[in-house]
C-alpha cells in the first residue's frame, strides 16, 4: 500500500470511528433540561451577565463541485421535459440572475449570465434557455430517475434578545469548540466528508448530541443569539434552516443556518409512525405540532430522537441587521431564495446555482407541478441525486403547503452549452 492509499485508509477509519461513536451516543438520550410549561424565572444557566449583542459569523463556505459530472452524459431533447412549453420561464429569470451573482465568476457561465440580463417576456425567456443551455436528466447511482420532493419555508417565531419567563429557549451561534474535520488536502476524494467533532483532552470525539446540548453538557454559554417562546417552533426552525424572529421590542431579526453538530438527521415524524402515535397521513408539520400540544410530557424525549442540532448566525445586510431589508433568506449559494422558484438539492449531484426543471405534483394532489427552478440551497435531509426541497416562502400559506408536500419527483439540470462543449458532450 502506497502513502496515498494509507492516508485515504486512515481518513476512512477515522470517519467511520467518529460516526460509530456518534451513533452509539444517540442510542440512549437523556431527557433535556427544559420544561414544557413556562417557569416563573428563566433558567439560571441561560441568563447572561449582560444583554447579548447581535452575533454575526461568516456564511458557511460553498463547495460547488458535484461528485457526478452530468456533462459526461448526452443531453436530452427539450420535448422530453414535461410541461416545458407551458411554463412561464420569465418568472424564473430573477432567480437565475440571483444565481449569476455567484455563477458568473465560474468558467462557462459568463455568456449565459450576460445574456440573461437583456431577456424580456415569456417567449423570449424560453428561447433564451433553449439557446444557451442543454438539459440533462438527473439519474441516481442505481439508475433510477424518480425520487422525492418535499417543501420548506421561512418560519416566524416570537422571541427576545434577552431571556425571560416567556422567552426561555435559546438559539445558539456556532460554539467555539466545534471542529470541522476537512480531509480535502490529505485525500481529495474524501473532500465531501467533513465530520464535526470536538477535543476531549488529546482525543478527537464526536460533537455533542441534541440531548447533551439541551442538558447543558455542551459549553454554549454566551453563544445565545436570541431566546424564543416555543420549543417546537424552535425545533422546526432548525429543520427549515432559517427564519424570522419577531422580537418583543417590535423589531425583526433574521437568522440563517451556520453549522450543525455533525450527527445524522432523523425524522421525528417517522418515529411517531413507527410507534403508532400518528398515522402516515397526519405526519405533516401541522400534525406533529398538534400531537405535541396534546402530549407535552412525551415531547422532550421525542425531539431528542433527532440527534442533529443546528447552529445559526444573525443575517446581516450591508453591515446592519436586515429588519426586512431582504424579502427572503439566503440559501447555501449565498443569494436570497425566490419563493416557488428555488429548491434545495444535494450538491454532490446537482451544482448549486444551476437551473433545474422539475416534474412533480402540487401537495396532496395529482395536479402536475412542472416548472423551472434554481438550485440555490442545501439541507441536512436532502440526500441523493433525485431529491429536492421546494421553497414556498413565508407566511401561513407557505407553512401549510411546505408541511404537506411529499411527492414523487423527476429532475433535469440545465447546463450552459459552452461548458458541455468543453467537456466533449455531443448536442
Amino acid at each position: 500500500m502506497n502513502d496515498s492509499a494509507r492516508k485515504i485508509q486512515y481518513c476512512k477509519v477515522l470517519i467511520a470511528t467518529l460516526l460509530m461513536a456518534a451513533t452509539t451516543a444517540c442510542e440512549t438520550p437523556k431527557p433535556p433540561a427544559y420544561k414544557t410549561a413556562p417557569s416563573a424565572t428563566p433558567p439560571a444557566s441561560t441568563v447572561p451577565s449582560a444583554p447579548a449583542a447581535p452575533t454575526t459569523v461568516p456564511a458557511p463556505a460553498i463547495k460547488n463541485e458535484p461528485q457526478v459530472d452530468l456533462r459526461t452524459r448526452a443531453p436530452v431533447a427539450w420535448s422530453e421535459l414535461p410541461g416545458w412549453q407551458q411554463d412561464n420561464h420569465a418568472d424564473a429569470l430573477p432567480a437565475l440572475l440571483a444565481s449569476c451573482r455567484v455563477l458568473s465568476k465560474q468558467a462557462g457561465w459568463q455568456d449565459a449570465c450576460d445574456a440573461a440580463r437583456a431577456v424580456k417576456g415569456r417567449d423570449a425567456a424560453r428561447l433564451f434557455f433553449e439557446h444557451h443551455f442543454a438539459p440533462y436528466r438527473v439519474v441516481g447511482p442505481d439508475g433510477t430517475s424518480e425520487g422525492l420532493i418535499t417543501g420548506y419555508y421561512e418560519p416566524s417565531l416570537r422571541g427576545s434578545r434577552k431571556p425571560s419567563a416567556r422567552y426561555r429557549f435559546p438559539i445558539y451561534a456556532v460554539p467555539d469548540d466545534l471542529l470541522v474535520l476537512d480531509f480535502g488536502d490529505l485525500a481529495p476524494e474524501l473532500k465531501s466528508m467533513a465530520p464535526r467533532a470536538r477535543l476531549d483532552g488529546r482525543r478527537v470525539v464526536p460533537y455533542y448530541t441534541r440531548s447533551q446540548i439541551e442538558n447543558g453538557i455542551a459549553s454554549l454559554r454566551g453563544k445565545e443569539i436570541a431566546w424564543v417562546e416555543d420549543v417546537v417552533d424552535l425545533f422546526f426552525l432548525q429543520i427549515q434552516g432559517s427564519g424570522r424572529i419577531l422580537l418583543d421590542d417590535g423589531t425583526m431579526m433574521r437568522v440563517g443556518f451556520a453549522d450543525h453538530n455533525g450527527h445524522p438527521y432523523r425524522s421525528i415524524g417517522r418515529v411517531l409512525i413507527d410507534r403508532g402515535e400518528l398515522p402516515l397521513e397526519r405526519t405533516s408539520m401541522q400534525g406533529i405540532k398538534a400531537w405535541a400540544r396534546y402530549n407535552p410530557a412525551k415531547l422532550p424525549e421525542l425531539l431528542n430522537q433527532n440527534p442533529r442540532f443546528v447552529f445559526f448566525r444573525e443575517l446581516v445586510v450591508n453591515g446592519t441587521a436586515p429588519s426586512g431589508a431582504v424579502n427572503s433568506p439566503p440559501g447555501a449559494l449565498g443569494v436570497p431564495l425566490t419563493p416557488h422558484r428555488s429548491i434545495a438539492v444535494d450538491p454532490r449531484y446537482v451544482p448549486l446555482g444551476a437551473p433545474v426543471h422539475i416534474s412533480t405534483q402540487w401537495p396532496n394532489t395529482d395536479k402536475p407541478l412542472q416548472r423551472l427552478m434554481l438550485a440555490q440551497d442545501t439541507g441536512g435531509a436532502i440526500r441523493g441525486a433525485v431529491r429536492a426541497d421546494f421553497f414556498w416562502g413565508n407566511g401561513d400559506d407557505a407553512a401549510r403547503e411546505a408541511g404537506r408536500m411529499k411527492q414523487s419527483l423527476r429532475m433535469w439540470v440545465l447546463l450552459p452549452k459552452n461548458t458541455a462543449a468543453q467537456n466533449g458532450v455531443q448536442k
